[in-house]
């Protein structure tokens, strides 16, 4: 197969366009082209209401080894043409496991948290025959729905069944995107996407440049993925939290994990245990701190959500082209340097989706952002934060938890400016620009559940904050116009975008100082997102895999 990039047409293009553009990039007649498809479409909307689509195309030709022995000599000749370097022949991205289970496995790994990272550490290692345990301190995905909505519709938060703890983890309730930009030269990306259509994600996530399937699809296909790890003999355990671990140290001082305590009391022995948390497992932060395993602080994020009508998004960004159906809701990123050198950025935005309760201790207060597949809400929405430091985190605590205790200070204000009944804060942007309390709503309508109660936002987030969001939103205005309008609603407090520690890890995926123990994902600092934490999931089943393997060979 022939694989060409870059083939632009009219987003109002017609099917035989596409075939046309292949055979005049490839030169060759209608009959040598067997068949084609489409391995990516994206679109191109900086110039409004002349959208282009930009294909990325795998193609069937009997011609296939000329052209490339052609395009090959062209290269290697003095002519530079534009179009060498957009014809190749196709990535075999296809998954290779990197080796199976060994006959007779005496101790079972275990992974800990079943969000996207785990399901995927989980599944790997189920694949490969190594039989995962796997403890999620939640409930199964349907029952953790249940609890949610029992937060959003009657104020009662289920401190172990929520928008952060359960099956599938924080990103079941999101927008579900799937792109990432971390490196990914092995296209583990390609698995954790092929796995999705698997369990009934849509095909077009496959080739989508921007793919996102939405929350009540991602309930059915977590399910369908646990009922594949169950099938391969792996195992998993629901409301399990794993309140310590156990530790040894052999005689050359190096630890070593030896398995895992239930809240329960059980004791589940094991040589390989998987750190799957989670970016709200504080309490499990703190257990780890306090066993010795090596944590550190690391920079995150605070704010706000803003709500704007999606209509005016869909107009800034497509113009007359907007609600065409290939383009969908319309998306944005936004970043503005500030003058007193904090960076402000828009973080998990959702089109036509909804501002959610995501809190997961009492007493406090914390938004999300989500969308269905169909993005078709009224309003778009995004965090607006702040980029903070661990040196901003020294008046709330010491050491490498200080962090959490920032996020609870400020999760705790946004609580006590509700009203206490996990109701948020809010304000108007127009007022919020103004220093000015909000008393009452415009034209733009709050989604947050239960509510939101308007006031003035300024106590909510420290003053440096404040100060970073109130110069980067006029400046948002000039590249997305109407985006600082008055009526947009700013809700508090966004304070979960990503892990205040790293477990940190070394090079062969260990734990720095605990042998065995395999720090992975979103909790322990090393990804963001769905598909970046489904990625090191398989990334650490691997480690794991191997690291089983050669303890075996060298013991046999």
């Amino acid at each position: 197969m022939i694989r060409l990039t870059d083939l632009n047409l009219p987003l109002d293009h017609t099917e035989p366009a596409l075939r046309q553009a292949i055979l005049a990039r490839l030169g060759i007649a209608d009959d040598e082209l067997v068949g084609y498809t489409v391995a990516k479409r994206s679109y191109d909307a900086r110039r409004r209401g002349a959208i282009v689509l930009i294909y990325s195309v795998d193609v069937d030709t009997p011609r296939e080894a000329d052209i490339l022995q052609r395009m090959e000599a062209e290269a290697a000749g003095p002519a530079r043409t534009g179009d060498r370097s957009k014809v190749m022949r196709t990535p075999d991205t296809s998954y290779k496991f990197v080796t199976r289970a060994p006959e007779g496995l005496p101790l079972r790994p275990l992974v800990i948290g079943m969000g996207p990272c785990g399901l995927f550490a989980g599944l790997v290692l189920a694949q490969m025959g190594f039989r995962p345990i796997i403890l999620e301190r939640g409930k199964a995905v349907r029952e953790r729905t249940k609890d949610t909505w029992g937060l959003w519709r009657k104020k009662v938060l289920n401190p172990e069944s929520n928008v952060q703890f359960g099956e599938g983890g924080a990103g079941t309730f999101s927008d579900g995107k799937l792109w990432s930009q971390i490196s990914d030269p092995k296209h583990y990306g390609r698995k954790v996407i092929d796995e999705f259509v698997k369990a009934g994600a849509p095909d077009e996530i496959a080739y989508v440049s921007k793919p996102h399937i939405g929350t009540f699809r991602l309930v059915s296909m977590v399910e369908e993925m646990r009922a594949t790890i169950e099938s391969l003999g792996g195992e998993i355990r629901f409301s399990q939290r794993v309140d310590d671990l156990l530790i040894e140290t052999d005689h050359a001082g190096t630890r070593h994990v030896r398995g895992v305590t239930l809240d329960s009391g059980e004791q589940l022995r094991a040589d390989h245990v998987v750190l799957a948390l989670g970016h709200s497992a504080r309490d499990t932060f703190a257990m780890l701190h306090g066993r010795g395993v090596f944590v550190e602080a690391k920079p995150f994020s605070i704010g706000f959500r803003i709500e704007h009508p999606q209509s005016l998004i869909d107009t800034a960004r497509f113009g007359a082209q907007a609600g065409h159906p290939l383009l969908g809701a319309a998306d944005y990123k936004l970043v503005h340097h500030c003058r007193n050198g904090r960076s402000v950025y828009s973080f998990c935005m959702c089109p036509g989706g909804t501002v959610v309760a995501a809190a997961s201790e009492p007493g406090r207060v914390v938004t999300n952002g989500m969308s269905q597949y169909s993005r078709n809400e009224r309003n778009a929405n995004a965090a607006i934060v702040c980029g903070i430091t661990p040196e901003d985190y020294a008046q709330y605590g010491n050491g490498p938890l200080a962090g959490i205790e920032l996020q609870r200070h400020w999760e705790a204000r946004a609580f006590e400016l509700g009203g206490g009944e996990y109701e948020a804060p809010g304000q108007l942007v127009g007022d919020f620009l103004k220093g000015k309390a909000s008393s009452g709503f415009g034209t733009v309508q709050p989604s947050y559940k239960p509510g939101v109660r308007l006031g003035d936002l300024a106590p909510s987030l420290p003053e440096y904050a404040i100060e970073a969001i109130r110069e980067a939103l006029p400046a948002f205005e000039k590249q997305i116009r109407g985006f600082a309008m008055h009526d947009a609603i700013l809700t508090g407090v966004e304070t979960r975008t990503s892990s205040p520690v790293r477990i940190t890890r070394g090079e062969d995926g260990h734990s720095l100082n605990t042998r065995g123990l395999f720090p992975a994902g979103e909790g322990a600092g090393y990804a963001g997102g769905i598909l970046s934490a489904g990625v090191d999931g398989i990334r650490t089943a691997e480690a794991v895999a191997l690291d089983i393997v050669s303890r075996t060979t060298r013991a046999a």
